[in-house]
């Protein structure tokens, strides 16, 4: 970019693929950590270059990592940057593209910090060393300061050997996955100066802040924050303006009692290069159903306040990860829509949306640079996720990261599948067939559900679906309602009444499959992950077909979940809470209350420190049926939390299910 590449930093030149054929194999159990991930792909200011971040699995060290990567804009050079055994994550090039900036926890009980490589040559070094975790940064605009959020550190132990204090807990949410009990902690923004190391506190409180956005003209931060009771109890978020020097007063900019920008939204304020205004996404009303089941809407609002406008309104789809065109004349956005991710655009004053790629494919993120151009991070069925040029409507290659793999690779064909549900409601479905699939043979299927609900199955690369159609079977994976994609009446449908329309619209997709003379009607089976398990345990003790199933951190009693998951607001919002509402509780417990109907060989897995939905959850449905004499077992995953992220457990998982699915569907 600038003279020569950084000392260490490893250089490969593209080499154009060979023309000799290469015989292709099926997708394995190993082929699941071979796999790369990708995200967060930035241009960098000269237009030049894209770094992005990969995620990969050392087998023998049983970890994943994370390291920084580039490539340059015309794809012939890729050079990995970072190459450390904690993750590195976060890439963002200084405002003169000399140098980038990164977060990392390097050394030994280190914190996560921003460090930084001058990409003139040199070693990586840790820029920032402040008390706390690192959890966002960005550059100021002349590159000179840096504004950071920063989470409260934790109190240190009075000595090493000391018994760890008592757990005090006074928080209405007091619990969370992937950290435990929640104490009074709070993430803050802070501004910091490159050369005088200095840091100054911007948002002092008792509130979280975050979702940073600088200013053009480098004098003030946008951020975004719950503020006004307790914020535990409520989700109006709102976006906030603050200049940037100490003691400043935070000022609210948007005064919608909904949902402004909120951090499930994937999306932080965007100014305009002007500065005059910001683009964000906020909830279409202030209720519990549109903040957390509807669809995030496009906004601007002028810096100074006022009425905030809303551009395509009557889109009825998920926009998010809004920003600016250079010129600020349109907004760019990701617009999901009913199995595809799209890029899209809109006109700041008003328009129809432009989609810029086409349905079919997935666009997981995206970076703008100058003079227009755009990179891309999609994938599609038959290709893992990598990093592309967006040049004249068409995508250009500019990552490599999983080429190898994809060309050893024969890969079930995936298809679009429609059903009808019970009540005459389109239900669209993923449909991966076995390689070599035969038009008039039937397959042992597997009904594989997602989790969220609040997420779709979709036109990108599944590694699960792969392997299991690698084994022979035929995958049917519904979008039942609840899930996005499908507009805000969709997505809501279930609101207060788990099990009931979305285990419909799942043996819809199973007897579409069926109808069609390729799923097997006797060698049946379901499985799932979080909200996908607990479907799981609704489908199992609805239809008694299916000869094998898995639960993988699924719940099926509510009253047990009450209190000992996170999801407090959503239980009290749904179904009210168990001394006012107990009927709701017994109806969406069905699997658990009545797990006497249930016939099904079911394997119920779940992490051990799992607190999205507990062991507990997994373990009471298991106790149940082995009271009852069914065939079940329960898989525990120590110290593991809602994902499971271990490779060689991972590996464990995968083997589990092809030999418990093997043993029961395949003669």
């Amino acid at each position: 970019m600038h003279g020569s590449c950084a000392t260490g930093v490893a250089v490969s030149l593209l080499l154009a693929a060979g023309s000799q054929a290469v015989e292709r194999r099926r997708f394995s159990v190993d082929d699941l950590l071979r796999v790369r991930d990708l995200s967060d792909p930035q241009v960098s200011p000269d237009g030049a270059w894209v770094a992005y971040v990969v995620e990969s699995t050392d087998v023998e060290k049983d970890e994943g990592s994370s390291d920084i990567w580039m490539t340059s804009w015309d794809g012939r050079r890729q050079l990995q940057l970072t190459r450390s055994e904690q993750a590195d994550t976060t890439p963002r090039f200084s405002p003169d593209g000399r140098r980038l900036a990164f977060l990392s926890s390097r050394g030994e009980d280190a914190s996560t910090q921003v460090w930084v490589l001058d990409l003139s040559g040199g070693e990586s070094r840790a820029l920032t060393d402040v008390p706390g975790e690192v959890e966002d940064f960005a550059w100021s605009p002349e590159g000179r300061r840096l504004a950071l959020v920063v989470q409260d550190p934790k109190p240190r132990p009075v000595a090493e050997d000391a018994a760890p204090p008592p757990i005090v807990v006074d928080r209405y949410q007091f619990k969370q996955d992937g950290i435990g009990y929640l104490d009074a902690r709070r993430s803050h923004v802070y501004l910091y100066d490159i050369e005088s190391r200095k840091t100054e506190i911007l948002t002092p409180g008792t509130t979280d802040e975050g979702q940073l956005a600088w200013s053009p003209d480098g004098k003030s931060l946008a951020f975004v924050s719950k503020r006004g009771g307790d914020p535990d109890r409520h989700w109006n978020w709102d976006v906030f303006l603050v200049e940037a020097r100490a003691g400043a007063e935070a000022r609210r900019l948007t005064a919608f009692d909904g949902s402004d920008a909120a951090p499930e939204y994937e999306g932080r304020p965007a100014f305009a290069p002007d500065g005059r205004s910001l683009a964000y996404l906020r909830s279409a009303d202030a209720s519990f159903e549109s903040c957390f089941y509807g669809v995030p809407r496009l906004s601007t609002i002028a810096a100074d306040g006022g009425e905030p406008r809303l551009l395509a309104a009557d889109l009825d789809r998920s926009a998010s990860e809004p920003r600016f065109s250079s010129d600020g004349r349109h907004l760019y956005f990701k617009l999901e829509d009913d199995r595809s991710v799209l890029l899209a655009r809109a006109p700041v004053t008003g328009g129809p949306v432009e989609r810029l790629t086409e349905a079919g494919r997935v666009v997981k993120a995206f970076g703008l640079g100058p003079a227009g151009k755009l990179a891309v991070l999609a994938s599609r069925p038959g290709e893992a996720a990598e990093v592309f040029a967006l040049e004249g409507g068409a995508l250009r290659p500019l990552s490599r990261q999983n080429q190898a793999l994809m060309a050893q690779l024969e890969l079930g064909a995936v298809e679009e599948m429609d059903a009808t549900s019970q009540d005459g409601s389109r239900v669209g479905s993923m449909l991966v067939k076995p390689p070599g699939f035969v038009l008039g043979r039937r397959y042992p299927t597997l009904l594989y559900i997602h989790g969220g609900p609040n997420m779709q199955d979709q036109h990108e690369f599944d590694a699960w679906a792969q392997l299991y159609a690698a084994q022979g079977y035929l995958v049917v994976q519904p979008n039942y309602r609840g899930s996005t994609g499908r507009g805000a009446a969709w997505a809501g449908a279930i609101v207060g009444d788990w099990g009931h329309l979305e285990v419909q619209d799942v043996i819809a997709a199973l007897d579409a499959a069926v109808a069609k003379g390729m799923a097997d009607p006797e060698r049946l089976g379901v499985l799932g992950w979080s909200y996908g398990g607990m479907l799981t345990n609704y489908a199992i003790a609805t239809d008694t077909r299916f000869k094998a199933a898995s639960s993988g951190a699924g719940i099926s009693n509510m009253l047990t979940g009450y209190g000992t998951d996170h999801y407090v607001v959503t239980y009290e919002h749904e179904l009210g809470p168990p001394w006012k509402g107990i009927e709701r509780y017994v109806k969406t417990s069905y699997p658990f209350l009545h797990a006497d109907r249930i016939r099904t060989p079911t394997l119920f897995v779940c992490g051990q420190e799992d607190w999205n939905v507990p062991l507990v959850n997994s373990e009471q449905m298991y106790q149940a049926l082995r009271s009852l004499g069914v065939d079940t077992r329960l898989v525990i995953y120590p110290g593991e939390s809602h994902s499971i992220g271990r490779p060689s457990y991972l590996r464990d998982l995968a083997v589990r299910h092809l030999a418990w699915f093997g043993e029961r569907l395949k003669p």
